[in-house]
């Protein structure tokens, strides 16, 4: 996953009404903006725009159903910005660990 997936991810979830709505989406096994607006304090319009920004994000993915879009959720995104976060959290664990190893042996002097 390069840089702006990952920041478009981290950006979607950054509002809690949008990881609301995921949440919603991912626990109905799909879910149109009309449904999860009667039972969200939102506008259907409100609920749609998070879902763009979600589908923006790659985090859900709609297809027709009549007149309306069903989303669902697609967790690929997620797995990668996981991967993104273990990469990172790895690079500064070793680099807390080689401080330690400086730092230790001046520690009992």
């Amino acid at each position: 996953m390069n840089e702006p997936d990952v920041d478009a991810v981290f950006a979607a979830l950054a509002d809690a009404t949008r990881r609301h709505v995921l949440t919603e989406v991912d626990r109905r096994g799909g879910a149109t903006a009309t449904e999860l607006a009667a039972d969200l304090p939102v506008t259907r319009q409100a609920v749609a725009k998070h879902l763009g920004v979600l589908a923006d994000a790659r985090l859900v993915d709609a297809h027709r159903s009549g007149r309306e879009l069903r989303y669902r959720v697609t967790p690929e995104p997620l797995g990668e910005a996981i991967g993104w976060m273990t990469r990172v959290g790895g690079e500064w664990d070793e680099r807390l660990a080689r401080l330690q190893r400086l730092v230790a042996p001046q520690a009992r002097d």
